[in-house]
């Protein structure tokens, strides 16, 4: 009997594999209805095939059916043009698990690119989204979005413009962004309130920001920690701060390479880090008021080491950084941490353990009396600052199949 209960699971399987259906959608007649029809008709195990063209859309685009891979010829080649959205939601929105959206371009959103929301592995590989008349604050606010997903793998992307964050990760859980590149967005890569995360081999240029781990408060999920930034190029980042008004983004000074903002378990290492006028690398507090008793403002167990480190650092943009930087010579060091030890957190009885391990010196120590407190800063800079070895978080394992992608 068990023998004939595989024998027909592997049979049922696959009849599965063999209903599968590509579902082709090729350029001319109305480009909405075409594209939309085909992912409500998709079935789990098809794929939705985007021929090269170029498709001009007036709404965003939804899927909502498991296991579809929607699919272009490449992203120069298939191009879901916005100019014309009437809506100010996102391009192109998934609420459905093992999706993989691959080899296409997306323009001119009003809203955000590619967004994936509540799902389980999502996959977004060769892709190319991008507002093509360069940073305005007009520009949709995140490139490719997932959001509150889990097993989430970002691979051989391309954002440029995005007014708040061309690679953002929110609330979400086991995440490889690889391979990829951001280039003119307020921030490159961002996770935020986010577990377990592997960014690298990346490249993040001529943003305000380059790479950014935060952690916020009044979020659904809160505690973002075990991070690990490595093998990135975070270069050049000389683009005016865009952002729109009240995106906590904003508060991103122009020529930040990396920021890491009261995350818990942060590795950033063997990185290139070069050319970013204000500094390698800040670690600071969330130095906005909250009123979560749950939250940390502060950073804690946070590594940075063996990263080769160039020119940064010359014209600092945070508050007060030209001061801070005069008392120390006229340059900020490679790494800048505020400082904030002995603080307690709303909501806590007593202050918390600071631990960091920051051995790509000169180190800068602001040794602030609290998150944001620039004016009681007693910059102190030293080789290195080392509370001893901190463990590294374990490399994220994606699901066999999206791994295989």
């Amino acid at each position: 009997m068990k023998g004939l209960l595989i024998t027909t699971a592997a049979a049922a399987l696959l009849v599965g594999q063999a209903e599968a259906k590509v579902l082709t959608v090729t350029p001319g007649g109305d480009a909405q209805e075409k594209i939309q029809t085909a992912l409500l008709d998709a079935k789990p195990g098809d794929t939705v095939m985007i021929a090269a063209g170029r498709y001009e859309l007036t709404d965003g685009l939804s899927l909502d059916v498991a296991g579809v891979t929607v699919k272009g010829a490449g992203p120069a080649a298939t191009i879901l043009s916005f100019d014309g959205q009437k809506s100010s939601g996102e391009g192109f929105l998934v609420t459905s698990n093992r999706v993989t959206i691959r080899d296409l371009g997306v323009e001119n959103c009003k809203g955000d690119g590619i967004k994936s929301k509540g799902v389980d592995q999502i996959t977004f590989k060769n892709l190319r989204v991008e507002w093509t008349a360069g940073p305005k604050s007009t520009n949709g606010a995140y490139g490719v979005y997932p959001v509150a997903s889990t097993n989430v793998l970002i691979d051989g992307v391309v954002v440029k413009g995005a007014s708040d964050a061309g690679i953002y990760v929110g609330q979400s859980k086991n995440i490889i962004v690889r391979n990829s590149e951001a280039q003119f967005n307020v921030a490159g890569i961002e996770i935020e309130n986010s577990m377990n995360a592997d960014v690298h081999d990346n490249l993040s240029a001529h943003n305000a920001g380059g790479i950014l781990v935060f952690d916020l408060p009044n979020l659904p999920q809160m505690g973002g920690r075990s991070t690990r930034v490595f093998h990135n190029r975070v270069v050049q980042n000389d683009t005016k701060n865009f952002a729109r008004k009240g995106a906590i983004v904003g508060d991103v000074p122009t020529g930040t390479g990396v920021m890491v903002m009261a995350n818990r378990d942060i590795h950033v290492f063997d990185n290139e880090i070069d050319q970013n006028q204000t500094a390698a690398v800040m670690i600071v507090s969330y130095t906005q008021n909250y009123d979560d008793l749950t939250y940390n403002p502060l950073p804690r167990d946070i590594v940075v080491r063996d990263n080769r480190i160039g020119k940064n650092g010359w014209a600092p943009l945070f508050p007060g950084g030209d001061i801070i930087a005069k008392a120390m010579g006229g340059t900020i060091p490679p790494v800048v941490w505020d400082g904030v030890t002995n603080f307690t957190p709303k909501g806590m009885t007593a202050p918390v353990a600071v631990h960091v391990h920051l051995t790509d010196g000169p180190v800068a120590n602001l040794h602030f009396a609290a998150p944001g407190n620039v004016f009681s800063a007693k910059p102190q800079v030293t080789p290195t600052i080392d509370d001893g070895a901190i463990a590294e978080p374990k490399a994220v394992v994606l699901p066999k199949a999206q791994a295989a992608l």
